[in-house]
């Protein structure tokens, strides 16, 4: 056998349907799609259209709830961070950062930094310098010895948005001075 003498098998190539080309062809005038309506035309979309009955996805309950505030952090355990500096992956005299953990390959990529949990033990000291942890966390890391360093909260603004019932530091300074004269 050469090159040049393989073929397909019979049958598997087959030539695409050339509509619109003449009465005597049994695919002309109206190209396969019968006369006028809405599915003569292109673009018909009918997906889900049970003829005036309710259609399943209607009549289906709802289910769940997207929370559109919700995290994405790259969750790390304690025991992956110790098994991490015994293997040689990260320094343990270096701060331990999110773009650190993502070079050494212990988290995946997210929107949100990094989050620390508290699941196994951590013997190595240890800086660490995450976007969030637990409670249990920072408590077990600072009994090795090691810290946690978690950047500042975002600070809210007094008297804006829905709680109208609070009222802003100059409006109550203003009011005090009032009631003082």
């Amino acid at each position: 056998m050469r090159l040049n003498e393989i073929n397909d098998n019979p049958g598997a190539v087959k030539n695409r349907k050339r509509v619109g080309r003449g009465i005597g062809s049994g695919t002309g005038k109206t190209s396969g799609s019968g006369h006028k309506g809405q599915k003569a035309r292109s673009g018909v979309s009918l997906l889900g259209f049970e003829g005036g009955q309710m259609p399943l996805y209607r009549r289906l309950p709802k289910r769940g709830f997207n929370n559109p505030f919700s995290k994405d952090f790259a969750v790390i355990n304690l025991s992956k961070l110790e098994k991490a500096v015994e293997a040689g992956r990260l320094d343990p005299k270096q701060p331990v950062t999110g773009e650190g953990l993502l070079a050494a390959g212990l988290v995946s990529r997210s929107k949100d930094g990094v989050k620390l949990l508290a699941q196994g033990e951590i013997k190595t000291k240890l800086e660490i310098q995450v976007a969030h942890a637990s409670k249990a966390a920072i408590a077990a890391v600072e009994k090795a010895g090691g810290s946690v360093v978690l950047p500042e909260p975002k600070v809210k603004p007094e008297g804006k948005g829905k709680a109208r019932h609070r009222i802003s530091a100059e409006r109550k300074a203003a009011l005090a001075k009032a009631a003082s004269e």
